[in-house]
């Protein structure tokens, strides 16, 4: 077998990155830091919102509700307000 030379590297080894390297990578990791906390943001923004979402949900529930007990039927055009009772288009209002 051929004895491997060992080869020596004399050249000095680096201690830091050039001062432009630094300014770079320094850059990007501010935008991505940056990035991260504006996601933050959004996704409790969005918490709140789907929050609010349900909420909201649990007062059409609430409203529909008064409106079969009231009128036997929770079926209303949003646009004019008609009933849309579900047998014979007449009311079984209570009275």
């Amino acid at each position: 077998m051929a004895k491997k030379e060992k080869i020596v590297d004399l050249k000095p080894k680096a201690e830091k990155i050039t001062d432009e390297q630094l300014k770079k990578v320094q850059t990007i990791v501010e935008r991505l830091n940056r990035t991260r906390l504006e996601i933050g943001g959004l996704e409790t923004r969005k918490h709140s919102l789907l929050h609010y979402v349900a909420s909201t949900q649990d007062e059409l529930t609430l409203i529909q509700a008064e409106f079969e007990k009231e009128y036997n039927t929770g079926d209303i055009n949003i646009q004019t307000g008609a009933i849309n009772y579900p047998e014979n288009g007449k009311a079984n209002k209570k009275d």
